[in-house]
């Protein structure tokens, strides 16, 4: 009986110290032991939205260990500031470019090693020759996909790399819109890349590419295209290239074309004229996702339009109203814009990602920063930088505090505090509450846009979250699982928004820890997608296999920002010439032409009314009112550039760094 006593009293003595241990320096049956990753809030007990507690399952399947907190700050509704208005403090903000000790360490699967390990391995110099060796593989990976796209797909729109033959539209089967929305037997990816060449200083690949547009691309078509990624892809590229060409600064080499007579302005204008139709018969002013570009807009077509669709076409349509001095397309494409910014919420100021264009009804009232609204936070922005309009800066600032106050998640300070690092979810567009516990990939292009305002550090920690999912898989799924901790969808088509926000991370802090990012995503594409002629569509990026398809997205965005990552001597970083890039990847010109508006009273003068009862003038246009008889949203990922060594920049210096004030 002694020796029972004896063991029963030790029993007790060390649950006693346990419970002292926990008492006094707050650590748990793990003896403190268990330390919380950045991303490994899927290994909680977590609660869904609206759901019982349910373990969690790691990549596996597995449930994942217990301990932790039984909820990370993400499923917590965001927490105010003091302020009255509601909107949250201002973070503490340590130095410029670099985040937390412990947190690299972490994000790099270094669990326990911290600053030490991305010491070692990130912080140290980028030899010269390595950045030209890995400018040289970007070069060559954009050299290998066009190439086989010239030799084996054109004049299709895309190249199959796997099976070494062209893709066109779909038409056995209309229904099929992730390939007719954006393929229109235009000769898409020949288009798309036209400036890539430029940039990549190719002047004879780049002349005789626009000799073969001009000759043989014609849009006089019977395709039905989605309105948004025929402006993004091909007139943005068509004005892009136009530019090049006329520019007499000539940046990249010679890039002039014997006898050019604005052949590809023209194009431009003449594509843009089938998209009018879009326009027209809506009692919103929010166009029809999609139209003919012979007949115009489809007998059945669908009344309900993505917001990133329909309000991302401001750029294009404005550059090309300017160039022509004709305001109709720019009229068209900020009244959708408007139309849109006036059914915003009046209580979250949140817009969601669905809408019906003739009710103005929201048929879907997520609102986040991904797929359907990402780029039309872009292009309000970029519009203003661009236009010089100051009412698409205050639409802007007014949805980055909205985004900021309903969205954002995690701990106020992105370096410091407790809780889990920042992250931006999707919520419910009227109350601000979480809808679900995903982000998919194209969320990854905000970082850049978070750049370009100046808010650099929590630029810095986001990226490190979509950088930390590619470390894992070799690639971005399309849709991650934050609770979860594991992919929802599984597929990655070659995007090139984390490859943005890095370009641009790079260009803001000069941080050679983005050099390495830049180089583990080319060696995770050399590895894992390239194929006998191309780079093919991972369809599963756990297992890498793979899908027969190279979009045109791959050769005019993901190649451009990793040759312009590694390529310090390129013009667009040393030339006077200030730049922006479409969301398409498009490189434009910053100058006083494209801010000076003839027009701008029209916008305001009587003749029609627009959201809120306002007089406002409509243009005369003989095109858009016959279109019909002659003419004629899903993808969002995104460009987002402004050149500059940016440190950080506020809205209020925009107009001083681009030197037109």
């Amino acid at each position: 009986m002694q020796w029972r006593a004896l063991v029963l009293g030790l029993v007790l003595l060390r649950l006693g110290l346990h419970g002292v241990l926990w008492l006094v320096f707050g650590l748990g049956p793990s003896m403190g032991f268990y330390q919380r990753f950045p991303l490994s809030f899927g290994f909680q007990r977590l609660r869904a939205p609206d759901g019982p507690e349910s373990p969690a399952l790691g990549p596996a399947g597995r449930p994942g260990p217990p301990g932790g907190p039984s909820r990370p700050s993400w499923l917590q509704p965001p927490v105010s500031g003091a302020t009255t208005a509601g909107r949250r403090r201002a973070p503490r903000r340590p130095e410029p470019g670099v985040c937390g000790p412990a947190h690299w360490g972490y994000v790099l699967g270094g669990r326990g090693r911290g600053r030490d390990e991305y010491e070692k391995r990130y912080s140290g110099a980028f030899p010269p020759q390595l950045r030209a060796q890995m400018r040289d593989l970007a070069r060559g990976m954009f050299v290998f996909g066009y190439d086989n796209y010239m030799a084996h797909a054109f004049p299709q729109d895309e190249l199959n790399p796997i099976h070494c033959r062209g893709r066109g539209p779909d038409r056995g089967d209309p229904s099929n819109l992730n390939i007719n929305d954006v393929l229109g037997n235009y000769s898409l990816t020949l288009v798309d890349a036209l400036d890539t060449l430029a940039i990549m200083g190719n002047s004879s690949e780049f002349q005789k590419a626009v000799k073969l547009v001009i000759d043989t691309v014609s849009f006089d078509k019977d395709s039905t295209v989605q309105v948004f990624e025929a402006t993004i892809r091909v007139l943005g590229s068509l004005l892009s290239a136009h530019r090049i060409i006329t520019d007499s600064k000539q940046p990249f080499g010679d890039m002039t074309i014997k006898d050019y007579d604005n052949e590809l302005l023209h194009m431009a204008h003449d594509l843009a004229v089938r998209l009018l139709p879009a326009f027209e018969n809506t009692k919103t002013g929010i166009p029809y996702p999609r139209v003919n570009l012979k007949t115009g807009v489809p007998p059945d077509s669908n009344n309900e339009t993505c917001t990133a669709g329909a309000g991302s076409l401001l750029v294009e349509f404005g550059i090309l109203s300017r160039l022509l001095g004709d305001s109709t397309f720019e009229w068209v494409a900020r009244r959708a814009v408007k139309a849109l910014w006036n059914l915003r919420s009046n209580d979250t100021g949140l817009l969601g990602n669905v809408v019906n264009i003739q009710t103005g009804r929201w048929v879907g009232k997520q609102s986040g920063l991904g797929a359907g609204l990402d780029s039309f936070y872009e292009y309000l922005l970029k519009s203003y930088i661009l236009f010089g309009e100051k009412e698409d800066l205050e639409m802007f600032n007014a949805a980055y505090r909205s985004i900021q106050n309903y969205l954002r998640r995690g701990r106020e300070a992105c370096n410091e505090g407790e809780g889990d690092p920042p992250l931006y979810v999707n919520v419910n567009m009227f109350s601000g509450q979480l809808m679900n516990t995903w982000i998919d990939s194209l969320q990854a292009f905000f970082p850049g846009l978070q750049v370009l305002i100046g808010d650099v550090e929590d630029a810095i920690c986001l990226h490190a979250f979509y950088y930390a999912i590619w470390k894992r898989y070799g690639a971005l799924p399309e849709r991650y699982n934050w609770q979860l901790q594991a992919p929802d969808v599984l597929f990655y088509p070659l995007r090139p928004e984390l490859v943005e926000s890095t370009y641009l991370l790079y260009q803001a802090t000069k941080n050679p820890f983005y050099l390495h990012v830049g180089m583990d995503i080319l060696q995770s594409l050399e590895k894992y997608t390239k194929v006998k002629c191309g780079y093919a569509t991972l369809h599963h990026v756990i297992d890498k296999s793979k899908e027969d398809r190279m979009e045109s997205f791959f050769l005019s965005e993901t190649c451009k920002y990793l040759y312009l990552l590694f390529d310090e001597e390129n013009p667009v970083h040393k030339s006077g010439t200030k730049y922006m890039f479409t969301t398409e990847g498009h490189i434009v010109s910053v100058d006083k032409h494209l801010r000076e508006s003839p027009w701008k009273e029209f916008f305001s003068e009587d003749g029609g009314q627009d959201q809120e009862g306002k007089s406002v003038h409509r243009p005369k246009s003989p095109e858009l009112k016959v279109i019909n008889s002659s003419s004629n949203c899903n993808r969002v990922p995104d460009e987002r550039r402004y050149s500059l060594p940016l440190k950080s920049i506020y809205m209020r210096q925009i107009d001083q760094m681009v030197g037109l004030i």
